[in-house]
């Protein structure tokens, strides 16, 4: 029991409130603060924010500094989006956790 109750306490606080979605990459525009993930065709993947981009040539910024990739080695570019289902869902799941939790302590249930 006391497993359980821990591995849901793990999975209600990592959950995230990002999702990733597929753009082409004709359709992007140059916002600043997007952040971007892409997969390359020798299947790497490169996340970071997006500095400029042009009809050929997409830079992205990250921890290991500007990056320039080709529209030609690219398989696939995903956009960051915030969810407000996911956050909603997170919020409630946490909180239903916490109150079940709290019912089973009261019940007296040896956790």
């Amino acid at each position: 029991m006391k497993k359980l109750i821990i591995l849901l306490l793990f999975s209600s606080l990592f959950h995230s409130c990002f999702s990733y979605k597929s753009v082409n990459f004709n359709d992007i525009k140059n916002e600043k603060k997007q952040k971007f993930v892409v997969l390359k065709l020798d299947k790497t993947n490169i996340k970071g924010r997006l500095v400029s981009i042009d009809q050929n040539v997409m830079i992205l910024e990250n921890r290991k500094g500007s990056q320039t990739i080709n529209e030609n080695e690219i398989y696939d570019v995903k956009v960051r989006k915030f969810s407000i289902i996911k956050l909603a869902t997170g919020i409630a799941g946490t909180y239903g956790f916490f109150v079940v939790i709290g019912i089973l302590a009261l019940a007296g249930f040896a956790l």
